[in-house]
């Protein structure tokens, strides 16, 4: 194995609803963890969304609402999954702005919290833009000289995600072969909140959006308490405003 593991890292790949990571829901989830000493395990399941899937969903991934309508809602596989991820650092293709952010927000819905909390979260498309900038299914032929038949079952693009790092691990060792260079190349070790309302500068989380973009948080809180509760109260992710809220909440602990 060229990736030199100190801890499992579970590759994950959703099929959901649609894209809009606050509506949307997730139809199927793929699992496929790698332990340090290259044994893999992988965990499978469809979901029901408790939502029609649209046809054009269906169409991409080819899930239908008859498929799912026996299999268990995200509440009732939560737990299991959860487990399944325990003490595993993160990886995916886009994940760090679809599979993860969709899945914390799955999770916060039905009042469970999934920290990433000391996990290191390897985007492996972050990396094949980086250095080639294609698709997955290119990035598999790119890499591993084959073709990605099947691609939009979750645990096929899961398998061929980890296949596809492997190989940049191999053909990149400007990278490294531990988590920690990967994700340190790709910039990605210190989000804020996956819909990057927020984003850090000099370790101070700033706003990226609206008239208060460039501006740190806790100054605009402080400023403006009221912006607080437009935001709690607007259409943005559970995981921004979990995130809007710990901020807050710390301002007030250092005041105190």
């Amino acid at each position: 194995m060229n990736l030199q593991l100190t801890r499992p890292i579970a590759f994950i790949d959703l099929e959901t609803t649609g894209i809009n990571i606050s509506i949307d829901r997730i139809v199927e989830i793929a699992i496929v963890k790698i332990l340090p000493d290259g044994a893999r395990q992988v965990k499978r399941k469809l979901i029901n969304p408790q939502i029609p899937i649209p046809a054009g969903s269906s169409e991409i991934h080819g899930i239908t609402d008859e498929m799912v309508k026996e299999a268990p809602t995200f509440k009732q596989a939560a737990n299991e999954l959860k487990q399944f991820m325990e003490s595993c650092d993160i990886g995916g293709y886009n994940s760090n702005r679809f599979d993860l952010p969709m899945l914390i927000e799955e999770f916060l819905r039905i009042g469970i919290e999934f920290s990433i909390e000391g996990r290191k979260l390897v985007d492996v498309q972050k990396v094949f833009h980086l250095m080639e900038q294609r698709t997955l299914s290119a990035a598999y032929k790119f890499y591993c000289q084959k073709t990605l038949d099947g691609a939009h079952s979750a645990e096929i693009d899961a398998t061929a995600t980890w296949e596809v790092l492997e190989a940049q691990v191999e053909r990149y060792p400007q990278i490294g072969n531990t988590i920690e260079s990967i994700v340190k190349f790709t910039g990605e070790d210190d989000i804020v909140d996956f819909a990057r309302r927020f984003i850090k500068d000099k370790g101070i989380e700033i706003f990226n959006f609206g008239k208060h973009k460039g501006k740190p948080v806790i100054q605009v809180l402080k400023e403006e308490p009221q912006y607080y509760d437009w935001m709690m109260k607007g259409d943005f992710a559970m995981n921004t405003k979990q995130k809007l809220t710990e901020i807050l909440n710390r301002t007030l602990v250092k005041k105190a």
